[in-house]
C-alpha cells in the first residue's frame, strides 16, 4: 500500500496552511476534507484581521486558498476519515471507501458540533457506530438507526437499507427527505442510546425504538474517538508549542487544539504543525541511517 509522508485532515485554513508547507518541504501528502473548504469560512460575512486581505469575506477567501492549492498542484481528497489508528512505524486512516496509510498525521477537523449523546461513548464498539457503509454488513437482516447530520448521510442510509431489514432515519437538519421503502424517516430529536438485558434503544424526545445498532453520522467526530488514546481535554486536543500530541508523530492544530477560534492563528498552527512533522520525518530518518550503520 502506497505510504504518505504527511496525512493532513481537514480543510480550513489549519489544514490547507499545513499542506502548503508540507509541499514546499518536498513531503508526499495526503489532504482529505471538504473541497468546498470549512463551513465556518464559507458563511464567514467579513474577515478584517487576516493579515493582506484587509475586510475579506469567507468566500473570497476561500477562492484565495483555492487559487493557491492549484499554483501548487494540491489535490484535497473528498473523504470522511472515520478512525486514525497508530500503528508503531506509521498511521492507518480509514474512511467509508478506503485505508490510508501516513507516517505522520495532522489533525485539523475544527471543533465538533455538539455534546455527544448520553451512552454514545459507553456503546462505541457494542452497537454505536459512526460509518454505516463500514459496519452495514453485520446488520444484515436486523434493525438498525441512522442519526444523520447533513443530506450527505442519506446515501449511507440507503446503503445500510440493502444489508438490514429495518432502518430508522433521524436527521438532525430540515429539508425534504425521500429514501427507500424500508427506511423509516423519523422527524424526532435523539436523546439518548441505552442497552438493558441485551436490549438496545435510541431513545427519542417522543418515544424509544428497538435496534440492533445506531450510526451516528456528524460532518466530524470527537478527536478522542477518532484517535483511540490521543489525550484530549473535552473537545480539544491537547498540544505544546511544537503542535505536538500525546502520540508521537501525531500533531494537530487550528480550532481543535482550542480558543482563540481565528482563521490567522488556524493558519499559524497549520504551518507549525506541518514544520514539527518534517523535522519528524527527519529524525526517523536520521534513526534509520545510524541502526543501519550499526549492523
Amino acid at each position: 500500500m502506497e505510504r504518505y509522508d504527511i496525512a493532513i485532515i481537514g480543510t480550513g485554513p489549519a489544514g490547507l496552511s499545513a499542506a502548503i508547507t508540507a509541499k514546499i518541504r518536498n513531503k508526499k501528502i495526503l489532504l482529505i476534507g471538504n473541497k468546498d473548504f470549512s463551513n465556518k469560512l464559507q458563511k464567514a460575512h467579513l474577515i478584517k484581521n487576516y493579515l493582506g486581505f484587509p475586510s475579506v469575506s469567507g468566500k473570497d477567501l476561500a477562492k484565495a486558498f483555492e487559487s493557491h492549492l492549484e499554483d501548487m498542484g494540491i489535490e484535497i481528497t473528498e473523504e470522511k476519515v472515520n478512525a486514525v489508528y497508530s500503528m508503531g512505524e506509521f498511521f492507518a486512516l480509514q474512511t467509508a471507501e478506503n485505508m490510508y496509510e501516513a507516517t505522520t498525521v495532522i489533525l485539523a477537523t475544527g471543533v465538533m458540533a455538539g455534546k455527544m449523546y448520553p451512552g454514545e461513548e459507553e456503546l462505541l464498539g457494542r452497537g454505536v457506530s459512526y460509518c454505516a457503509t463500514c459496519d452495514a454488513p453485520l446488520y444484515g437482516g436486523k434493525t438498525a438507526a441512522i442519526i444523520g447530520s447533513s443530506p450527505k448521510e442519506e446515501a449511507e442510509a440507503e446503503f445500510l437499507a440493502e444489508v438490514a431489514s429495518k432502518v430508522f432515519y433521524i436527521p438532525t437538519y430540515k429539508g425534504e427527505i425521500q429514501l427507500a421503502d424500508n427506511i423509516e424517516i423519523v422527524r424526532e430529536k435523539p436523546k439518548s442510546i441505552e442497552e438493558s438485558d441485551g436490549i438496545r434503544k435510541l431513545k427519542t424526545d417522543r418515544g424509544d425504538y428497538e435496534v440492533d445498532g445506531v450510526f451516528i453520522l456528524r460532518e466530524s467526530v470527537s478527536p478522542g474517538q477518532l484517535v483511540p488514546g490521543l489525550e484530549v481535554d473535552k473537545n480539544h486536543v491537547k498540544v505544546n508549542r511544537k503542535m505536538e500530541t500525546s502520540i508521537p508523530g501525531c500533531f494537530a492544530c487550528g480550532d481543535i487544539v482550542g480558543e482563540p477560534y481565528q482563521y490567522i492563528k488556524s493558519a499559524g498552527e497549520g504551518n507549525i504543525a506541518a514544520l514539527s512533522a518534517v523535522s519528524y520525518l527527519a529524525a526517523l530518518r536520521r534513526k534509520q541511517l545510524e541502526q543501519n550503520e550499526s549492523e
